[in-house]
């Protein structure tokens, strides 16, 4: 019996329910069938959202603000929905299901945007004028295929990108101590197969967008998932399959519910008298924090029914359950001072192509695509990366005896970065709009693209810290039970990153502007102050970098106090012998 077991998988099945074997099941080459899923992935996200803004401006004649607001609301809503798809793939669909079907919805969004940038019904009639104003902007009907085809793609990237890693993890034992060292390779390899999809998308693909046609462009987005979605179903024998265990957020709404429906029950003075009813092994212990979700765990006579102990987990949660919440609760300070980033990230792929598109982009007889410019973003990602595995790593272990920055320290660097690339945006503005008010009926300036090198470089730097320090620090600070949740609570800061975005330049726009004053931000980015409004975002992120310092503070300070380790499990029959 025992030697069955070990030629199985404990948690996990193949594809016909059956114990999944590790000799035919599972290992690299399967996990490696669903990287070219999230290749394609990147490549239809990124291509579209780095070079949309042009798209918007210069076929459908939107003016500059509401361009922007266009593409940072598709992905925050691609961010969003990855919720969504966390939740589906944990208490329904499992991984597998929810990554074939969200690849065909992402599939189909591609292929009708392709379709919508083809057809001239689809467009507004071509405009000579620089000044959008005279120009005919996209009706209603027009807008609403380009937005159902966004929004399409938006909801494949939210079910994909929440379940292609997770999914490629389920193909190790981490029991196991050879696939657990595949599974570590498997995740270094995941973040390159991303910056390639996205190297690729800002390259190539723009190129393609801008060179041969939009309609070419998404097309080949399209054809490559249909090719990645039937590599991924290759492996359908070979894949192991984890049953679906049920949404921490679930968990979450069961201890607020039972903690609100005995606000008015009195703690215990012994904590060894609330409810617990998990192995030793699995607990997590009592701590005076938020002391007001205890009650949840305390005992009363509604928890007893004709005489017997009847436990509903909505109205009586474990001291462990309790204490998953407050561990994620503790996350929250953090989780908010890292939205800020995401703010500062969305001009990369919105404004800056803007100001690009008026610049000279020249190299001789070819001209760099205005979208394309994130490729200095993308190596400063890389570089940053590089340089902190190969020099700083080293040097902290030399010098400290320790691998590296916390991850606290990871974000904090990447905070401080692109406030210093917001501010050399505002810097670089200035100079571009003194040169616009020269030439102001030229629509190429005389001033090199160059110019916006160093605020894409500071901000892909930024994000290369930022994004491992939040990655590490969301898996690791969190509850074994909500490693899920987790992912997705920091998935959630790109996605109000960019939804303040769209805020933040509707108010500005609003505030600025009038019927007869452009403003900071308006029809045409020569005509107004951006400027300042970079200025506005600089001053925002160093002051929540100051924020994020007192969080850091207090999250690190905080003292865990530990209960005794008691068992705390409600054996009794009757409401008499509890008393």
């Amino acid at each position: 019996m025992d030697e069955k077991m070990s030629l199985t998988v404990a948690d996990a099945v193949d594809y016909k329910g059956h114990p999944a074997d590790k000799s035919r099941t599972g290992g690299w080459v399967p996990a490696a069938l669903s990287l070219g899923i999230e290749i394609c992935e990147r490549l239809s996200t990124m291509g579209i959202a780095v070079n949309l803004v042009t798209y918007l401006g210069g076929t459908m004649h939107l003016p500059s603000a509401t361009s922007a607001n266009v593409v940072t609301d598709f992905m925050g809503t691609s961010f969003l929905l990855c919720l969504l798809g966390g939740f589906l793939a944990d208490s329904y669909l499992g991984r597998y299901l929810t990554i074939a079907i969200f690849a065909m919805v992402q599939m189909l969004g591609t292929c009708l945007l392709a379709v919508s940038t083809k057809l001239p019904q689809l467009r507004p009639p071509p405009c000579k004028y620089t000044n959008l104003t005279q120009c005919e902007q996209a009706n209603s009907f027009q807008m609403g295929i380009l937005y159902l085809s966004l929004y399409l793609i938006a909801l494949g990237t939210g079910g994909l990108k929440s379940s292609v890693s997770g999914f490629g993890t389920d193909q190790f034992d981490e029991k196991n101590e050879k696939e657990k060292a595949q599974m570590a390779y498997f995740f270094n390899r995941f973040f390159f197969v991303i910056s390639t999809g996205t190297l690729m998308a800002v390259t190539v693909l723009v190129y393609i967008q801008d060179e041969v046609g939009r309609s070419w462009g998404y097309g080949i987005c399209s054809a490559s998932m249909f090719i990645a979605l039937m590599i991924f179903f290759s492996g359908t024998k070979r894949y192991r399959y984890k049953k679906c265990s049920g949404s921490p957020i679930v968990h979450i709404c069961q201890v607020v519910s039972a903690a609100s429906g005995k606000k008015t029950a009195k703690l215990p003075s012994d904590i060894s008298l609330l409810y617990e009813d998990l192995p030793e092994a699995s607990r997590i212990h009592h701590t005076d924090q938020f002391r007001f979700l205890d009650k949840a765990s305390v005992v009363t006579e509604d928890d007893y029914r004709q005489g017997s102990f009847m436990m509903n987990p909505w109205k009586l949660c474990a001291v462990t359950r309790v204490e998953e919440v407050k561990k994620m609760i503790r996350l929250l300070p953090i989780w908010a001072t890292t939205i800020i980033f995401w703010t500062t990230y969305a001009q990369m792929i919105t404004f800056s192509v803007e100001q690009a598109t008026t610049m000279e982009r020249t190299i001789g007889h070819f001209q760099i695509p205005a979208g394309s410019l994130t490729v200095f973003f993308v190596g400063a990602i890389l570089i940053s990366l590089a340089v902190y595995d190969r020099f700083i790593i080293p040097l902290c272990k030399k010098w400290r005896g320790e691998p590296g920055f916390t991850n606290l320290q990871l974000i904090g660097i990447g905070l401080f970065l692109s406030a210093m690339g917001m501010a050399a945006a505002a810097v670089v503005e200035v100079k571009r709009l003194s040169v616009a008010k020269k030439y102001n009926e030229t629509t190429t300036l005389p001033i090199t693209v160059f110019y916006l090198i160093p605020q894409f470089f500071l901000v892909g730097a930024g994000e290369g810290f930022i994004y491992t320090g939040q990655l590490d620090f969301f898996i690791t600070q969190s509850p074994k039970g909500m490693k899920t949740m987790s992912t997705g609570l920091f998935l959630t800061t790109l996605s109000l990153g960019f939804f303040f975005s769209s805020l933040l330049v509707s108010i500005v726009k609003a505030t600025t502007g009038s019927s007869d004053k452009q403003g900071w931000l308006g029809e045409h980015i020569n005509k107004g102050r951006l400027d300042c409004f970079y200025g506005l975002l600089a001053a925002l992120s160093f002051f929540n970098f100051g924020l994020f310092l007192l969080s850091a503070a207090w999250f690190r300070k905080k003292t865990v106090k530990q209960a005794p380790e008691t068992e705390i499990i409600v054996k009794e029959s009757t409401i008499e012998e509890k008393c």
